[in-house]
């Protein structure tokens, strides 16, 4: 996973039904093997999977560093679970996180300075976390916003 040449995928991706795992998957195998780029694994967005699950953060890691694959991770992430939900939980937590927006001024200011530096400062569609990190990625790569 070389995050220098592609971005990870997006938060938007389910694994499990979890929003978040595949991106922070990406994330983490790139910062083990060094190729991170700007992206860092458990950012404050990572963190909230880290609480709705209870998993540790550096557990995770420690799987992840062993190359498991997606599936065996996701496995590995039911059995470790401090919290554990059901599938409809985790489909509404996820649902509740694809649609979450910034909630304060300075989350909201750091959007607008993302969606500006990524050539979209025109554009008022883009409200959400995700929406951010979705055209964020594209531009960083040379996609026309």
């Amino acid at each position: 996973m070389n995050l220098t040449e592609r971005p990870p995928r997006s938060p938007r991706i389910r694994l499990g039904g979890y929003v978040l795992l595949a991106r922070m998957l990406d994330k983490c195998r790139a910062e083990l093997a060094g190729s991170n780029g700007d992206y860092h694994y458990n950012c404050p967005l990572d963190q909230r999977f880290f609480n709705f699950t209870g998993i540790d953060f550096e557990a995770l890691k420690a799987e992840v560093s062993k190359g498991l694959g997606d599936g065996e991770i996701l496995k590995w992430v039911g059995e470790n679970a401090e919290h554990k939900h059901s599938d409809w939980e985790i489909a509404q937590w996820s649902a509740f996180r694809e649609t979450s927006a910034p909630a304060d001024n300075e989350s909201r200011a750091f959007v607008s300075e993302v969606i500006s530096g990524a050539g979209a400062a025109d554009r008022e569609d883009i409200a959400t976390w995700f929406e951010m990190l979705d055209v964020d990625d594209f531009a960083s790569y040379g996609g026309k916003v």
